[in-house]
């Protein structure tokens, strides 16, 4: 069995490849592909760097995959905290997972749609290229609908750290700000003409310092294990 310290290092360990895989698969793979209002363009971007479009999608599964075992030791972290809390921030989670896992088959499309195969042939390449264009934006708010979920997650999980004694209260705060930005940058998104979110790199500033921030302290400082099995469980 591992004790509480090593969980919570090994869960900063794997909260960093969460982190550094979706940072990846948006800023270097998506955002760096795409060309806002260019379909052609976005589609010629995708055949040309091919490979590097498909380990998008690779460090996307490896960011889901890491991510799982993270969840559960918050889990087993912050039940004795206040186990109803702890259950509601699982479901909003597993909520989000499920629903990044399904909108993968988006981003797959352009890879089909752009592909070589003789039935492609029944279109021409402007009705292919909308066609992937469309995908990848009905990936992009799939991925802001999971991010309302993720967001509630991370306020909950915020407030669990604030009430705990194992861990710093800053922490906590800075990451229910992190979830408060995920859900502005969706809700501003969805309330967008066109669904365009030029606030975008600012309002996830507060995320990105709030998810890194809880990830370097439990791989570098993990959690006492006394000052755990003092809290009581809800």
């Amino acid at each position: 069995m591992y004790s509480n310290k090593k969980l919570a290092r090994l869960a900063g360990l794997l909260y960093l490849v969460v982190i550094a895989t979706g940072l990846f698969a948006e800023v270097f793979v998506r955002e760096a592909l795409n060309v806002p209002g260019n379909a052609l363009a976005t589609a010629r971007h995708i055949q040309s760097s091919e490979m590097l479009y498909r380990w998008g999608f690779v460090a996307d599964l490896i960011n889901l995959i890491s991510g799982l075992p993270v969840i559960l030791v918050f889990y087993i972290l912050f039940t004795p905290v206040h186990k109803s809390l702890t259950l509601l921030a699982m479901f909003f989670v597993l909520v989000s997972n499920a629903i990044i896992a399904l909108n993968l088959l988006n981003q797959l499309a352009p890879l089909f749609l752009l592909g070589n195969e003789h039935y492609l042939g029944a279109f021409n390449q402007n009705q292919l290229a909308a066609l992937s264009k469309n995908a990848l934006n009905m990936q992009e708010q799939g991925y802001a609908i999971a991010l309302v979920f993720f967001g509630c997650y991370c306020i909950i999980i915020g407030w669990l750290i604030f009430r705990c004694s194992f861990l710093p209260r800053i922490l906590g705060i800075l990451y229910a700000l992190a979830g408060i930005a995920y859900l502005v940058n969706s809700f501003t998104g969805f309330l967008s003409h066109g669904f365009a979110n030029p606030l975008f790199p600012y309002i996830l500033v507060p995320a990105f310092i709030g998810e890194l921030s809880v990830a370097l302290w439990l791989l570098v400082m993990g959690v006492k294990d006394s000052e755990r099995r003092g809290v009581t469980a809800k």
